[in-house]
């Protein structure tokens, strides 16, 4: 029996007593294809000649093989963001973490099971900027003879919410990394890959969503944007929020929703105005300081069966409404009472933020005071191989090409979000892990740092869901804030937008053998090196012990 037979009989073995469970296949062709948008033509890379890419529905229990096939002149990688992939990291997909990339004209099958998750996630490129148009919805509903925890909807339809370049975005990207500068910002936001027609050339492609009195719609809303946090809304609609990251919440209505980089979060609408034309529309939520950003608007169309009027605008806030944001996340909690761990193994304290490496001024230090532009947590600036990828390395003990010394703690402690001393302005490259030991429970404080600007930062855990169960602003007080945490309902999610000028504590068990990826979703921010990796040790018995890899996973 192959690796690759036997990889797949474990995985279907694991999963037997899952009833009605499917095995779904999926082909995906990565390609260039051209696509007109702002009254211009462009070529961008997508999947099955769709952008979006194809919306995958399955069912919780069910097992995928994706066929990934390269035909476009970059590397690429999928990634299937919020999913566990338990003992399987070889089907998470971030580039030089747990795969080498898929080469041009080359293939890789992802293969896993969905286990005990349901609700809306999404899948992405993970290789450079391609994702800026390579994703697509995942649907996950429940097992047959289960049924959503709400009223069943008449109507489900996915609100995917990005970016637009009027360039390629390779480039927009190269070009940042030659001269250390921050990149362009996004020409449009958009929705469903369309701008909206506010914009020229767009009234024909702008997204619509029919409706009839009295029907009830779940919106999937998902954002896929590169860089930017969204407020999104239905004019003169209520919202009611009933899960995040594909986990149910307690139920609330609000008006309108934050939704950053990598979060989902599942809303329920009522038809219930007077028959006519109300536009859904996003725009950003910005917290840099003095930092440019896409201050446009998307809209897409709620249109009541047989009407023609002029679609009405919903009242978004200001793009520096953090105060809108923060009774939002507020809101957002698990339904009922849950188990987060309170015997805490692992104490860790992570400052994040930006940085600047100094050089030589010329065309590559164009950064503020002839600098480059870097990020880091906990002062690393966070370096991918590019020979092998980390878990290939971990598994096969293949030497230099990580070490295990990331810092737990930050090496200097400073005033967080006040003025920090110039000194700590540059960071260390490094490819730094943290090994966590099987079964050890974890608690990690996210803290803001004002280096340049203090900023929301949605950073996102690979392999795992977390427990938030505290946030607040300023930098975070070890002596008084744990009295205030939420250990009764926190939220669960697999991303989490760290409050601007503030910090987050998250917790989890490292309940899942692998490679690991923590990272900013902001993929400018991931590209100065926001980011680091824990590895999760096997534990006892082959339940708790990584998958062989598979026969066909890429090489470098």
């Amino acid at each position: 029996m192959s690796i690759t037979q036997a990889l797949l009989l474990s995985i279907l073995v694991s999963f037997a007593f899952t009833t009605f469970a499917e095995i779904h296949n999926y082909e995906f062709k990565v390609q260039e294809q051209a696509a007109r948008r702002l009254c211009k033509n462009h070529r961008i890379v997508n999947v099955n000649g769709q952008f979006p890419g194809p919306t995958i529905n399955v069912q919780n229990g069910d097992t995928l093989f994706v066929k990934v096939t390269n035909a476009a002149p970059y590397n690429v990688t999928i990634h299937w963001h919020g999913l566990r992939q338990l003992r399987n990291p070889w089907a998470d997909g971030p580039e030089f973490v747990t795969q080498c990339p898929i080469r041009p004209g080359g293939s890789y099958t992802y293969r896993f099971t969905i286990t005990d998750q349901e609700g809306t996630l999404w899948w992405h490129a993970h290789s450079r900027w391609l994702r800026a148009t390579v994703y697509g919805a995942l649907v996950i509903r429940p097992k047959s003879g289960s049924s959503y925890p709400f009223p069943k909807p008449t109507i489900e339809f996915p609100v995917i919410l990005g970016e637009w370049w009027d360039r390629r975005v390779i480039s927009v990207l190269r070009q940042a990394l030659f001269s250390g500068a921050a990149p362009n910002v996004s020409d449009a936001i958009t929705i469903n890959g369309q701008p909206g027609d506010l914009f020229r050339c767009s009234s024909q492609g702008t997204t619509r969503l029919s409706v009839k009195k009295g029907d009830t719609v779940l919106l999937r809303v998902i954002n896929a944007a590169l860089n930017q946090q969204l407020f999104f809304s239905v004019a003169n609609h209520k919202l009611t929020v009933v899960a995040t990251d594909a986990v149910y919440t307690k139920q609330f209505t609000t008006n309108v929703i934050m939704v950053g980089p990598g979060q989902t979060t599942d809303v329920l609408l009522t038809a219930d105005q007077q028959p006519g034309r109300y536009y859904m529309a996003a725009r950003a939520y910005a917290t840099a300081r003095n930092a440019p950003f896409d201050n446009t608007t998307a809209t897409a169309i709620l249109e009541y069966n047989s009407t023609t009027s002029q679609p009405i605008l919903p009242q978004l806030p200001a793009y520096n409404d953090t105060n809108t944001v923060t009774a939002f996340s507020n809101q957002i909690k698990s339904p009922g009472k849950v188990m987060v761990p309170t015997k805490i193994d692992e104490n860790l304290f992570f400052t994040m933020g930006f940085g600047f490496f100094n050089c030589t001024p010329g065309p590559r230090c164009q950064g503020p005071n002839n600098t480059r532009f870097g990020a880091s947590m906990n002062n690393v600036s966070f370096v991918l191989p590019n020979r092998v990828s980390l878990l290939q390395a971990y598994t096969q003990n293949i030497p230099n090409i990580y070490t295990t010394d990331f810092p737990p703690v930050p090496p200097l402690q400073f005033d967080y979000t006040g003025n920090v001393p110039r000194g700590l302005w540059q960071p260390v490259k490094g490819t730094k892990l943290y090994k966590l030991k099987f079964g050890s429970s974890v608690q990690i404080v996210l803290q803001d740092t004002s280096i340049f600007s203090t900023e929301d930062h949605p950073v996102h855990l690979h392999g795992y869901h977390f427990y938030i169960v505290g946030q607040g602003f300023g930098n975070f007080n070890p002596s008084s804030d744990p009295a205030n945490f939420n250990l009764v309902d926190p939220p669960q999610r697999n991303t989490i937008d760290v409050p601007v000028g503030g910090w987050a504590a998250i917790r989890f068990v490292a309940d899942n053998p692998g490679v690991w990826l923590m990272h900013c979703h902001i993929d400018t921010h991931l590209a100065w090196g926001f980011a680091m990796a824990f590895i999760v040790e096997n534990g006892v018995g082959e339940s708790e012990t990584l998958l062989p890899p598979p026969s066909d996973l890429p090489r470098c």
